[in-house]
């Protein structure tokens, strides 16, 4: 299987030994230690990376968190997301990415350091982890140790896009339900909501409104403040406060940041387990728009 991708002895038993990983499976393998001896100057290289688009655009952070929600969320964290459209049509075009995520180059950037400093060690899902959790530090928020030791897609699916990832008009039933199917209770979903305190959403035309309009560049509690005062951008957003059973939460969170803090990073941590569906071809891809 090995051979058919590549010719160079060299990247033939790289790709050999990956393939016998991809066998195992990714989710009991994650470790925040996996990079240690693999790669130690994975983690410096992206967060150096991350730290130069956010000083030049801070919305390139949130864009970036964005991508690792959205890639996660359809098939697992595995870099799905990143590919370009091959014979089949992939998840960029879907519908809730169309024209809506970006960061694409932030990521690239960053795989570019993890192959400087250790070529063909750090998969693009890897990468893309560890780049949403530094983007979310870089911006004020928390920081925490990310788990590594995924793989990558060889191909995307734009039907999986289009039917996995909860749209901006979806009631709270429906958003909590599309958590609940991926294992994530609603309090993970309501603490990973408050990404949107970060970013922008595109509205009418090519317009773009920032989703915590007071501080929105500024990872903080701001986002849940605004549903407290029924200022939420999107319904979906509005839904998390609108007297449902996520009230109180959303309440705790705009009284207490930190509290919001400490429940958003674990939640991310637990949404960056969700792993591929087993008998995934996988890989480490070298170019994260293209399988190798």
């Amino acid at each position: 299987m090995a051979a058919a991708i590549v010719t160079a002895p060299s990247r033939a038993l790289l790709m050999v030994s990956l393939a016998l990983m991809a066998a195992v499976g990714t989710a009991a393998a994650l470790s925040t230690k996996y990079y240690d001896k693999r790669c130690p100057g994975l983690q410096p290289a992206v967060r150096s990376a991350v730290a130069r688009a956010v000083a030049v655009d801070p919305s390139a952070g949130a864009a970036v968190l964005r991508l690792f929600f959205h890639d996660c969320f359809v098939n697992g964290c595995d870099a799905s997301v990143l590919l370009d459209d091959g014979a089949a049509p992939g998840e960029k075009g879907a519908a809730p990415n169309a024209n809506s995520l970006r960061g694409y180059e932030v990521v690239d950037a960053a795989k570019a350091a993890a192959e400087a400093a250790c070529p063909g060690a750090a998969s693009c899902a890897d990468v893309l982890a560890l780049a949403a959790r530094d983007a979310v530090a870089l911006l004020g928020g928390p920081s925490w140790a990310v788990r590594l030791g995924r793989l990558d897609a060889r191909a995307a699916s734009r039907d999986a896009a289009n039917a996995g990832l909860p749209g901006p008009g979806s009631g709270l039933p429906a958003l909590v339900a599309a958590f609940q199917a991926k294992g994530l209770p609603a309090r993970d979903m309501t603490a990973l909501s408050g990404a949107h305190t970060v970013g922008r959403a595109r509205c009418a035309g090519r317009a773009l409104a920032p989703l915590d309009a007071v501080t929105p560049d500024a990872f903080d509690n701001g986002y849940f403040r605004a549903l407290v005062e029924r200022r939420g951008l999107l319904h979906s957003n509005q839904e998390l406060f609108s007297g449902g059973s996520q009230d109180a939460l959303v309440r705790r969170y705009a009284r207490d940041g930190a509290a919001f803090a400490a429940d958003f990073a674990k939640a991310m941590v637990r949404m960056g387990n969700l792993a591929p569906a087993p008998g995934t071809p996988l890989e480490v891809r070298v170019n994260c728009r293209r399988p190798n």
